[in-house]
């Protein structure tokens, strides 16, 4: 694709490889046929090449983002799976990452959609406030056929019926190995994670120092920025980071770390990303070792092999979050692992797809996201499983409002497969 940036507009970092990267695009549209949004709305602005052609106009112009441009930027899910699909290598991620960035500092949406976005910045990422929100949600859960606009019924919907007390593994510390340590790593417990559902920590925690991990909560550390990237809040979303990389780099410094742990995957691409994020910044190199040393839970699980046997004969419907199969392109990890402990492991049609949760995605644009969830759970269900697992809270939550079939955390099946209690949901 050519460009037209001017010397001026390629002096911007943002803007420069924005340019690198639309200059990859050979239009081929390859990425249509797997892109989630142009599936439902069959509208070519909402495809990947179509965004690509309103983020290029958009950006060469100079001119503040306008109305039609941020409608089909906003419905973009960021599911990635346009780079997986491309045969050009087209940096998607990146643009769009800087097209929100852009639209943030140039365009003014309506009050109400300021507000809701000014709320989801200032309550998911802090676990505390998340909780409180959570079970006001709940409360308000009988009234919600009342409210007039569909992303706050979608708010109140996303409130679970029973709210997790507090894990005091969440607070920073440091987990011992069982018997001889073989590597010290840090775990990312996440901010909505620590709300929702602390089965999975526990669960991380506990396999790990089985396995021979010293397991390091570390001061400081907090969300990793995502949501707040992912809306184009910039200086929000560094400064999450930025406090994540200190905290981890001191650890490193003071005791090693051989890792650092991540079993969201949503968080993982995104701290995987740090070195892009700060490649301007005082803190680059650090930046650049943390994302060396992030990985997900399932990646250190088969560089360390565990040994187990399932307890109990499982049909389990694994569910590819695409933070992780696109994102960090980490596809067969979890199904082996889930096979080699004795799990019958089976996948649904069209597992690349994207379920609609998509971080905020599913409280922002909820219509698109309810049609993600029941095309996803209708292949989920059409293969009869015992269980679903899930490497991503997200998906967990947004598939697990649509069915009966219970769903799971990958680790807490090969935690239980390897010593640990059976998982929670599973003893109901």
């Amino acid at each position: 694709m050519q460009t037209k940036f001017s010397t001026d507009q390629l002096k911007d970092p943002g803007t420069a490889r924005a340019n690198e990267i639309l200059r990859t695009c050979v239009h081929c549209g390859f990425c249509t046929a797997t892109c989630p949004t142009y599936q439902v709305l069959g509208d070519e602005l909402d495809s990947p090449r179509g965004r690509i052609y309103l983020i290029k106009d958009m950006l060469e112009s100079g001119r503040p983002a306008d109305a039609r441009t941020v409608r089909h930027i906003d419905r973009c899910l960021s599911c990635l799976a346009c780079m997986t699909t491309c045969p050009s290598g087209v940096h998607y991620m990146h643009l769009v990452d800087h097209a929100r960035a852009y639209i943030e500092a140039t365009y003014r949406r309506p009050l109400g959609e300021r507000v809701l976005r000014w709320i989801l910045a200032r309550v998911i990422p802090h676990p505390t406030r998340f909780r409180v929100a959570l079970l006001g949600a709940k409360m308000a859960r009988p009234f919600a056929r009342f409210l007039p606009d569909a992303r706050l019924r979608a708010m109140v919907a996303l409130a679970p019926r029973v709210v997790p007390p507090v894990s005091r593994n969440d607070d920073p510390q440091v987990f011992a190995a069982k018997g001889v340590r073989r590597m010290r790593v840090a775990l990312l417990t996440g901010c909505a994670q620590k709300a929702l559902n602390t089965h999975i920590n526990d669960a991380t925690i506990r396999l790990l120092t089985r396995l021979g991990c010293e397991v390091v909560v570390a001061e400081g550390m907090g969300c990793c920025g995502a949501l707040t990237h992912h809306m184009g809040k910039t200086g929000e979303s560094h400064a999450s980071a930025a406090a994540n990389i200190r905290a981890w780099m001191a650890q490193k410094r003071a005791g090693g770390l051989d890792a650092v742990v991540i079993n969201t995957s949503g968080c993982g691409t995104t701290v995987k990303d740090y070195g892009h994020m700060f490649r301007n910044d005082a803190l680059a190199e650090d930046a650049a070792e943390v994302a060396r040393l992030a990985c997900d839970i399932s990646e250190l699980l088969v560089r360390i092999g565990p040994v187990g046997k399932a307890p109990e004969p499982l049909r389990v419907a694994y569910h590819a979050a695409c933070s992780l199969q696109h994102g960090q392109q980490i596809r067969s990890a979890p199904k082996d692992l889930l096979k080699t402990m004795g799990f019958e492991v089976i996948e649904p049609a069209d597992s690349h797809l994207c379920c609609g949760s998509a971080g905020t995605y599913n409280l922002l644009q909820p219509r698109i996201s309810a049609e993600l969830k029941h095309r996803k759970v209708a292949t989920l269900q059409a293969m009869a499983p015992d269980v679903i697992a899930a490497g991503n809270l997200g998906c967990m939550m947004q598939i697990g409002s649509g069915t009966d079939i219970r769903v799971v955390h990958t680790v807490e099946l090969i935690d239980w497969a390897t010593g640990g209690p059976k998982p929670r949901v599973l003893q109901a």
